[in-house]
């Protein structure tokens, strides 16, 4: 497939990741050029490098400092990370040319459903993760597991318990729950 039309694919691509995608789903207006730009960055990056005479480590070394660099300049969650390597992913099939033909745009395209249906929201809607700190040293695992039950509104599945401080009285938990129907 010819450079010009694998260009255009991830730049299809990429748009339909951040603006069909990602910013409607989650609003945080901030990713869009961190998504867009490290997507066509990376394009431009493969494409230079699988057509001069470089060896691997600098390749390797190049990618790591993109991946490197954004995600230490702020915090991200699971979802923007997901989102930031699929825009990395995408880049670097366009940039990299694979036989067959067909391959690329399947991939980008296999690459995009993913992401749709993994992040759509109907797909368990019901389900919350939060992590809470409450003013009590909880050490009775019923007893703490009630209490989350009353604050959460809904059915604890699984609690980690993430630091008690009893000199303090608090107890810092990650709690996933399913929300009962009627509270949502």
């Amino acid at each position: 497939m010819s450079q010009p039309v694998l260009i255009v694919c991830d730049v299809v691509a990429v748009l339909l990741l951040v603006f069909g995608l990602y910013f409607p789903r989650h609003r945080r207006r901030d990713m869009i050029p961190a998504l867009l730009g490290i997507n066509i960055a990376l394009l431009g990056i493969t494409m230079t490098l699988t057509r001069t005479e470089v060896n691997l480590g600098l390749g390797l070394g190049l990618f790591g400092v993109l991946s490197i660099i954004r995600l230490r300049s702020n915090e991200l969650g699971q979802q923007e990370i997901a989102y930031y390597f699929t825009a990395l992913a995408l880049g670097l099939l366009a940039g990299m040319p694979i036989d067959p033909a067909w391959a690329t745009p399947a991939l980008m395209a296999a690459i995009l459903g993913a992401m749709f249906i993994g992040d759509h929201p109907r797909l368990f809607a019901d389900s919350r993760s939060k992590t809470l700190t409450l003013d009590k040293a909880y050490i009775d695992e019923e007893e703490l597991s009630e209490r989350l039950k009353s604050l959460v509104n809904g059915e604890v599945l699984k609690v980690n318990v993430r630091r008690v401080d009893l000199i303090n009285d608090s107890t810092v938990v990650n709690v996933r729950y399913k929300t009962n129907q009627n509270s949502s």
